[in-house]
């Protein structure tokens, strides 16, 4: 097997692979000790197929997340939107709309025990995918709002919407690209067109004093802020530097 790892190492950096070794590492978690499924696992990810759709998973903000093929990989950058939505100090129930593999609402029930979470998505695969890990949560299909229980009303809404410019979707990583829906990706001519449909409604979805978050660029921030304040929400900016992160908030007023 350690040639067979060695080797692996080597693809992986003729690939282009920056941190081969640790990549070859989470393919033999994956492999154990099946060297011709080692060999398989590689092939994948030197085609260029995501690591993590490869070995079926992603740790994402303390969970292990399971993947499916096609489905949106969480990044490491929404971790700012989990910790930002933890600190409300009463949540009770949380939707988490265009969830994909319930990634957020999963780390956010880990910090917050007991959340009653609710998550929709239009792509069949990620609502399978999603139901998979969100065991004992209510998993829908459709599009943001339209498949949730009419009166129901959120602490904590979870809006990581797509928020790519269309324009932008050539230049992304050929992993995410070739690999990952548009769907989950495009957010029209400038990244917000899912996002101002969103705030549109997010009033009516939220209980006095509850929360949207939406993760954004920082370029995209002055707009969101400007969306926020127009449906009468009380805007907030969270930014980390070192996740490269931005995520704005929209209160509602608490009476």
């Amino acid at each position: 097997m350690e040639s067979v790892v060695a080797g692996a190492i080597e693809q992986l950096r003729v690939a282009g692979c920056v941190f081969a070794e640790e990549e070859a590492a989470v393919l033999v978690e994956a492999a154990g000790a099946d060297a011709g499924l080692m060999q398989a696992l590689v092939a994948r990810r030197v085609g260029g197929e995501p690591l993590e759709q490869v070995v079926g998973y992603a740790d994402f903000c303390g969970v292990r997340v399971k993947l499916r093929p096609g489905v949106f990989v969480p990044r490491v950058r929404s971790e700012l939107l989990v910790r930002t939505a933890a600190q409300k100090p009463q949540i009770a129930t949380v939707i988490d709309l265009c969830c994909g593999s319930g990634a957020l609402g999963l780390a956010l029930r880990n910090l917050r025990p007991g959340i009653d979470l609710y998550a929709t998505d239009s792509d069949p695969a990620a609502v399978a995918c999603a139901a998979e890990n969100l065991y004992s949560t209510t998993v829908l299909q459709g599009n943001l709002f339209d498949p949730l229980p009419p009166n129901l009303k959120a602490d904590i809404l979870l809006a990581n919407v797509p928020y790519v410019a269309t324009k932008h979707i050539p230049f992304l990583p050929a992993e995410a690209r070739d690999y990952e829906p548009h769907t989950a990706l495009d957010g029209g001519h400038d990244g917000l067109e899912i996002f101002r449909a969103v705030i549109e409604q997010a009033g009516h979805w939220l209980q006095p004093g509850g929360m949207l978050l939406s993760e954004v660029t920082e370029a995209q921030t002055a707009t969101a802020v400007h969306l926020i304040e127009r449906q009468g929400l009380h805007p907030g900016v969270h930014s980390d530097e070192d996740l490269g992160a931005t995520v704005v908030t929209a209160t509602r007023a608490s009476s």
